[in-house]
């Protein structure tokens, strides 16, 4: 096949998709800056930022079942880009509050549930969207070319949104998000998607319980959502709550800034092999390479306030990033490939939920754990734990044998 007819660039609906995607992102990654900083320029609390960030989060992980469920009853199109316009104004509201004088934390506590909401509605959908504007050849480079957009705007709106709160305050940085998301929505907009084929009239909870029959029809799928679980569930607090003070007081707190720089490039050379590279067993080498990820919190462990000790953590960092982003390839272009157009919308949202629900549960428990333990060696106790988790997944027949269809040929599914 020729190879300018497999690129995905090459299809103008999902040229908007990949451009809407990438904006979306550099938005969603001033929003969290800005918004921390203007509750702490009011005046609020260490806790009451916390309640924010939890408000924000909890309304993410609930909203979105029911935007699963909804992504696969309407145009996925069409909801994505009127829940990303209602996140834009979301955000402008706060935006006029902070410039105007009159946003209070409470505001922006409600501001913050709004916004998780909106946002989350359109991730499933965002998501299931990727086969239905490429073709079969065009799918394995479509989700790792919408996935690389995302880490690209993501990096790009971090790093713009500390200087956006320097120049011209959280205010004006909100008011930026608000139009790039504007502009994402309009990108969504400009996209033609058709309803997916199936029932309309059955209920939230059944369309759920569907969705989650879909899951435990596959076991690579519901083994691996237990694996990203407990991945989750130890990982999150040893990167948000140990690694900073670990790092911090071994190497400083530049070196922790540095540390995450290094972990978003492995991201971001995972995106750039994956262009690329097309292993026929994509979990098994996402799985593989996902072992990857346990370099991290080992490195943080056996830091050391020397040189030699930078260069190990970021290069932990880098395999980090590197790793998840290969598995998190293999992944999508997986269920794109194996679940039911129909369904896609609510697998994606059960897999938002299974990946992210415990993550609460990890930030609180990680500082009493690891109290008890010592922080480094709880840190060798999450390295050991992702490695564990890597194998007893690679010991599963379905992770192993599946393979990637390449357009002409069938996905072939092994039994657990």
């Amino acid at each position: 096949m020729n190879e300018s007819k497999a690129s995905p660039l090459t299809s103008v609906p999902f040229r908007w998709l990949l451009g809407g995607t990438t904006i979306q992102s550099l938005g969603a990654g001033i929003a969290p800056v800005a918004l921390a900083f203007a509750v702490l320029d009011l005046g609020g609390s260490a806790q009451e930022l916390g309640l924010v960030i939890a408000l924000y989060a909890a309304a993410d992980v609930i909203t979105s079942l029911f935007g699963g469920w909804l992504g696969d009853r309407i145009p996925r199109s069409r909801l994505v880009a009127l829940a990303t316009a209602g996140s834009g104004l979301v955000q402008l509201i706060a935006a006029a509050g902070l410039i105007g004088g009159w946003a209070t934390i409470p505001l922006l506590g409600a501001i913050g549930v709004a916004g998780g909401c909106a946002t989350a509605l359109a991730v499933p959908s965002s998501r299931a969207l990727i086969g239905q504007t490429v073709n079969d050849a065009q799918l394995a480079g479509a989700v790792a070319s919408r996935r690389l957009g995302q880490n690209v705007g993501m990096i790009m709106g971090t790093g713009l949104a500390g200087m956006l709160v320097v120049w011209i305050g959280s205010g004006w940085a909100l008011a930026v998000d608000a139009a790039a998301l504007g502009i994402a929505a309009w990108c969504f907009s400009r996209l033609r998607a058709e309803r997916p084929t199936g029932s309309t009239d059955e209920s939230m909870l059944r369309g759920l319980t569907e969705g989650a029959r879909e899951v435990f029809r596959h076991a690579w799928l519901w083994l691996l959502l237990l694996q990203a679980l407990i991945y989750h569930l130890f990982f999150g607090g040893a990167q948000a709550v140990l690694g900073p003070i670990v790092i911090g007081e071994t190497l400083g707190r530049d070196a922790w800034g540095w540390g995450l720089a290094a972990m978003m490039t492995g991201f971001l050379t995972g995106g750039l092999v994956s262009l690329r590279w097309r292993p026929q067993r994509p979990l098994l080498a996402g799985v593989a390479l996902l072992i990857l990820t346990a370099a991290f919190p080992f490195a943080m462990a056996y830091a050391s306030p020397t040189a030699a000790g930078l260069a190990v953590l970021l290069a932990g960092a880098f395999a980090h990033g590197f790793g998840l982003e290969i598995f998190s390839v293999g992944w999508d272009l997986s269920i794109q490939q194996n679940i039911a157009e129909d369904k896609l919308a609510r697998v994606y949202a059960l897999d938002q939920v299974g990946s992210y629900v415990a993550r609460p549960v990890g930030l609180a428990l990680t500082a009493p754990v690891a109290a008890l333990t010592g922080f480094r060696p709880w840190l060798v106790v999450v390295g050991a734990v992702i490695v564990a988790s890597c194998l007893a997944a690679l010991a599963v027949p379905s992770v192993r044998r599946l393979r990637c269809r390449t357009g002409t040929g069938e996905v072939t599914e092994a039994r657990l």
